[in-house]
């Protein structure tokens, strides 16, 4: 057997194994029904298709010839970093800082995983992310996210 792209190779491997991960860890949990999903019919069936995915991906990479096969690069350390840390950042400071300071601070951070950094952007990107999950999350689904930082007595 021939791997012929490399890239779709440990692609849709990375794919295959996280998402049987996630259906094989959802397993512990309640799946109700279709009418009343429980806390495993989500995680599961996003492991399925995640799995799934991840098959076809495999298949093309070993039956489909690319040029030159398709060769890995070099792991792109700088913006894996900052994205993990911004991810971080988020479960960290959403309890304290509330989401209308904790949204911009994180675009913010993940703006500079990138090689181009503009500050209008990243305000543009505040302000749309920053309405729009707070008409979703706090308006429209009524989480308990808190909107201000705890030191305004939000």
């Amino acid at each position: 057997m021939k791997v012929k792209s490399q890239r779709d190779f440990w692609s849709g491997l990375l794919f295959l194994v996280v998402g049987v991960m996630f259906a094989w860890g959802s397993t512990d949990y309640s799946f109700g029904n279709s009418a009343r999903p429980g806390p495993g019919y989500f995680p599961f069936g996003l492991g399925v298709l995640l799995a799934l995915l991840g098959g076809v991906v495999l298949f093309k990479a070993l039956t489909l010839e690319s040029e030159g096969g398709d060769p890995i690069g070099r792991i792109a350390w700088r913006p894996l970093l900052v994205i993990v840390a911004a991810v971080a950042v988020f479960g960290a400071a959403l309890p304290r800082l509330g989401l209308a300071c904790t949204l911009p601070l994180v675009v913010a951070l993940s703006a500079l995983a990138g090689d181009e950094f503009h500050w209008r952007d990243v305000l543009i990107s505040s302000v749309v992310l920053t309405v729009g999950s707070w008409a979703l999350f706090i308006w429209g689904l009524k989480l308990t996210v808190p909107l201000w930082p705890v030191y305004f007595g939000g």
